[in-house]
């Protein structure tokens, strides 16, 4: 069997935008991912369904697999012929022991490639608002490993006398429990005690502490503060810039935790705003889509598309899967016929206008009565007698018919989907989520909440984990109240973007 590749991917520092390119394309076609502790488990969601996933571990002395058998592991996965991502914080080759990993892949002749990642070294700091060289102060700076015993004195491999006299920057990265021996070392050996530090914990994520004293000081505050690992220490006079350049820890949502419950493929819109916004997201999905149960309806619908005076889709999902069975019957879009279109709101208009389709007719209120009402009160249209093919979830409230024959249209309900409930953690958020709860749960429609409590048991866990729950509308918080759960607050907008402005007024600024 011919050899696998082994790629050495740096996974960055803890955001998961600062992924390489590079790194998201291999983890979309890895047969096996290796990854350690510091790794965002979000970046597990580029992964295809079957890949293995392997934890690596390495958290101080708890290793989860000791370095000879994580060695040998890549190489005997490579030997199987598969395609193996060793995921890594930051860079390997910046503290990771990613030159290791490389030397015994290629005594075993197993072919490898190194992906470099965004060290913590350089974005720990600059979330931090702390530039690490700058003309005014210094032009270099020097990293060491907070690893090296500096109680070693001339054994040491570090030189602190010529460390302590250099005027650049110096980047202490594992140095958090050993902070008080590397400024005394520094102190003895001439740098000034008033020298200005910054620690910045879980650097880049919505975690993220910064902590700033002086040399002689730090060690105290680092123990009244009870700081603790992982953490970079920048030590230089460049940290007294970050009280005019922090910019990260200003965001509204930051240090808010969020957990968002949408489907693993639609995830990303909400986590991406909140994100941008400062906050921490835990993907935790309840659902996910598969095909109808009875396609029987759906191919009479699809052949019958010519009889329909309208067609009414009701979720962005409801027309990514119309149109996915549509495209498997026809080959062109005319074959559509000349029916008109009712969108239920502005996501769901913005697949159709995608595919060049007008919108006649959408309802400013994004539930069934609204869509009840934008038929009545319409100048321009009318369904009485009119057939009318309404596409979406197997399972659905039965408002909508009943409104819509209320108006007198024949309406031909058709499943084009169905949610069932997603029981996966692939990217260990529910972990997170037990070990230190949240601050808010993101709901974005009935299935989510019905999931969600059928999985976690929803009134036990908002007690237990201390989240609040958000709602994108009025149907999802009726579901919410069915199970005894107040909303907190239900966006007024019932869009994406209506739950994060929601979440902005009860939480951020």
């Amino acid at each position: 069997m011919e050899k696998g590749t082994v790629y050495l991917v740096g996974a960055g520092p803890g955001d998961a935008g600062l992924l390489t390119i590079r790194g998201a394309e291999l983890l979309g076609r890895a047969d096996v991912i290796v990854y350690d502790a510091l790794c965002n488990s979000a970046l597990l969601k580029y992964a295809p369904s079957a890949a293995e996933i392997i934890f690596g571990g390495k958290r101080a002395a708890a290793h989860a697999i000791p370095q000879d058998q994580l060695n040998q592991l890549l190489v005997n996965k490579a030997r199987e012929g598969k395609t193996v991502v060793r995921l890594k914080g930051g860079d390997p080759f910046v503290f990771g022991r990613g030159g290791e990993e490389a030397e015994k892949l290629a005594e075993a002749d197993v072919p490898f490639e190194i992906v470099p990642g965004i060290s913590s070294t350089v974005a720990a700091p600059a979330y931090a608002g702390i530039p690490i060289t700058h003309r005014a102060h210094c032009s270099s700076y020097t990293v060491i490993t907070g690893h090296e015993q500096p109680e070693k004195g001339d054994q040491s491999a570090i030189d602190w006398q010529r460390l302590a006299g250099d005027p650049g920057t110096k980047i202490v990265l594992m140095g958090v429990d050993r902070i008080r021996v590397i400024a005394d070392r520094l102190m003895k050996n001439g740098l000034a005690a008033g020298t200005p530090v910054g620690m910045v914990r879980w650097g880049t994520t919505g975690r993220q502490q910064t902590l700033c004293g002086q040399l002689d000081s730090i060690a105290e505050l680092v123990d009244k503060n009870n700081f603790q690992s992982p953490a970079v220490t920048i030590i230089g006079s460049v940290v007294g810039l970050r009280e005019k350049l922090n910019w990260f820890e200003k965001r509204p949502l930051f240090s808010q935790r969020v957990v968002v419950t949408r489907t693993r493929q639609q995830a990303s819109a909400l986590s991406s705003h909140l994100a941008e916004l400062g906050a921490e997201v835990l993907e935790i999905p309840t659902i996910r889509i598969e095909d109808p149960d009875d396609k029987l309806v759906l191919k009479d619908g699809l052949l019958g598309l010519g009889s329909y005076q309208w067609l009414i889709f009701t979720s962005p999902n409801g027309v990514d899967c119309f149109f996915k069975y549509f495209f498997e019957a026809f080959d062109d879009i005319r074959d559509i016929g000349g029916c008109r279109i009712a969108a239920v709101g502005p996501v769901t208009a913005g697949k159709l206008k995608s595919l060049h389709l007008k919108i006649d007719l959408m309802p400013e209120d994004y539930t069934a009565d609204g869509v009840a009402k934008a038929f009545q009160e319409s100048k321009d249209y009318t369904i009485e007698n009119e057939n009318v093919a309404l596409f979406r979830a197997q399972i659905a409230n039965p408002e909508l018919p009943r409104a819509l024959e209320k108006l007198g249209a024949i309406v031909d309900d058709i499943p084009v989907y169905k949610t069932v409930p997603e029981t996966n953690d692939v990217n260990g958020a529910v972990s997170i989520l037990e070990e230190g709860g949240a601050d808010w749960i993101t709901f974005t429609s009935s299935s989510t909440v019905e999931n969600f409590d059928a999985r976690f048991g929803i009134v036990q866990s908002l007690e237990q984990h201390g989240m609040k729950p958000i709602s994108i509308g009025p149907e999802t918080s009726k579901t919410l109240r069915d199970l005894g759960v107040e909303p907190i607050i239900e966006a007024a907008a019932h869009t994406i973007p209506g739950v994060v402005t929601a979440l902005r007024e009860v939480a951020g600024s």
